[in-house]
């Protein structure tokens, strides 16, 4: 491994000039950009999630869009329309925000079901189809969807069909506190979140990203580990709270940021341990629990612990 630990210890040095603290928040951001998938970021607003997209788009140099999420929002809004030139009397295509590598979703539950519909075939085949027509995106399209916890009033929650889109489900907590004097102390000496042309930010090369994705795609998996990610995800599906399990498109998922993590710790082979440090942000987010779970306070989060518990471990 000699990508992943170099765009690591790059991107970490670089996003310490911007963000203070947030380091499992950062790692887990790069770890979907390595695995080319999705991203679900749940937290209450001022904990930097957009800072912390918006300052990876620029250390990639990677196209950055962003759409704020209202319950008007039309499909045609975010992947396009066909417009008339009245001068040549055609149709050009308006190309919309997924037309992009970043594309940050802010309060994607704020958006009405059939806007949500409409980010389905962008996520899944990076595509988009307009007027029966289909439009490829960008190889490197990303989607970080961003949903405040506290506030539901004028929202509509993702369909499980959505939700099992996206690679991680990230939790993004407040800083501490030590964090949080620091915080103030940089904005005392200057810092503005607003103007990133100030701070110093190097870029990688972008052939070092493909690098990294390549190198995460060779790590070697012994097959005890396809049959413990396999026993992991059949075990939710019959799991006396859940009413719905993993997917096996979750199972894919889990594999893929477990090498992940595997690669970011400069290892060219998967252990157990990577399996368990994956599978809470891999599953929180596809699991749905039974109404009396619910009620009795049991979090998805637990129901992944103890699955892993129940899983025999290989050796």
């Amino acid at each position: 491994m000699q990508a992943v630990p170099q765009l690591l210890a790059h991107l970490r040095q670089e996003m310490s000039k911007v963000i203070v603290g947030q380091a499992e928040f950062r790692d887990q951001c790069l770890i979907a950009l390595l695995c080319r998938g999705h991203t679900l970021l749940e937290g209450v607003p001022g904990v930097a999630k957009t800072l912390v997209v918006k300052t990876l788009s620029r250390l990639l140099a990677q196209q950055f869009q962003r759409v704020q999420c209202t319950s008007d929002l039309m499909p045609a809004d975010i992947i396009g329309t066909n417009v008339l030139n009245l001068a040549t009397s055609t149709f050009n295509l308006h190309p919309g925000p997924v037309f992009t590598d970043l594309l940050l979703v802010d309060e994607v539950n704020r958006m009405p079901p059939r806007t949500q519909a409409a980010l389905l075939e962008c996520m899944e085949e990076h595509q988009v189809t307009i007027d029966g027509v289909r439009h490829q995106l960008s190889p490197g399209f990303t989607v970080y969807a961003t949903q405040n916890p506290v506030e539901f009033e004028g929202t509509y929650p993702l369909p499980e069909a959505q939700l099992d889109r996206f690679l991680l489900k990230i939790r993004v907590g407040y800083p501490s506190a030590e964090d949080e004097v620091q915080l103030l102390a940089n904005v005392q000496d200057g810092f503005d979140a607003r103007d990133l042309d100030t701070t110093g930010l190097v870029c990688v090369d972008p052939a070092l990203l493909i690098q990294a994705q390549a190198e995460v795609k060779s790590i070697k998996v012994e097959q005890a580990l396809f049959q413990y990610i396999v026993q992991i995800a059949r075990r939710t599906r019959d799991w006396p709270a859940l009413s719905l399990g993993a997917s096996p498109r979750a199972a894919v998922s889990l594999m893929a940021v477990a090498k992940a993590l595997a690669a970011m710790d400069g290892r060219d082979y998967l252990i157990p341990d990577d399996v368990k440090t994956a599978a809470p942000p891999v599953l929180r987010h596809r699991l749905v629990l039974k109404p009396e779970a619910d009620l009795e306070g049991v979090t998805a989060d637990q129901v992944v612990t103890d699955v892993l518990r129940a899983v025999e471990v290989p050796k």
